[in-house]
């Protein structure tokens, strides 16, 4: 059983993919931010590291997705390698971050790359309006996410609902988060019932 968690910076991935691997008993893999030797500099200058960033998650994300089928463990995953090549590279290349010649290489090796994996078999969107999302990164308090901007937040939503919309690898699960809290127990039990019932469906 594989079970991917999407959604825009701050949405709550990241504590979902948590409770949800206590509540199931399930492995957790998460998105490799503390390792990743791109992000602080990404911050800083987007367009010098825009496509150095991408290519690193691109690679962090399908040695991943490689892992999880290999393993044969149920799994939930922190952000999946979808959203990479669907929103946040072609995110920067529209906005004159990354240029043409680099999106191009990103895409084809991505195109490669999604020929030798499986999607999951339950993909969960947290979908987040920009107040909650900018709530959450100022709780966390991550300092390189300081200089976040709103219209950068609010382009990914854009890329986000346009993506999903479209979404056709497999079973898809929306939770609206702007009136949840996932660590209010009555709030989690609302996310595992229909998660529940969404699992069950697949066999």
């Amino acid at each position: 059983m594989h079970v991917a968690i999407a959604g825009n910076i701050g949405s709550g991935k990241t504590t979902l993919t948590r409770l949800m691997s206590k509540q199931f008993g399930w492995k957790p893999h998460y998105e490799d931010v503390e390792n990743n030797p791109y992000l602080h500099s990404f911050y800083e200058d987007m367009q010098r590291w825009s496509f150095n960033l991408q290519v690193y998650f691109l690679n962090s994300r399908f040695r991943q997705v490689v892992e999880i089928r290999k393993s044969g463990d149920n799994i939930v995953q922190d952000r999946t390698i979808y959203e990479d090549a669907h929103i946040f590279a072609p995110n920067l290349h529209s906005m004159n971050l990354m240029s043409t010649r680099d999106f191009e290489n990103y895409i084809s090796l991505f195109e490669l790359m999604s020929t030798f994996i499986q999607p999951p078999d339950l993909l969960i969107y947290l979908r987040a309006s920009v107040s909650t999302l900018v709530e959450q990164i100022q709780k966390r308090g991550r300092d390189y996410e300081e200089s976040i901007r709103l219209d950068y937040l609010k382009l990914l939503n854009e890329r986000y609902e346009a993506w999903i919309e479209t979404y056709s690898h497999g079973k898809l699960l929306i939770i609206n988060v702007d009136d949840m809290d996932f660590n209010k127990p009555e709030d989690l039990s609302i996310v595992i019932d229909k998660v529940n019932a969404e699992i069950n469906g697949l066999f």
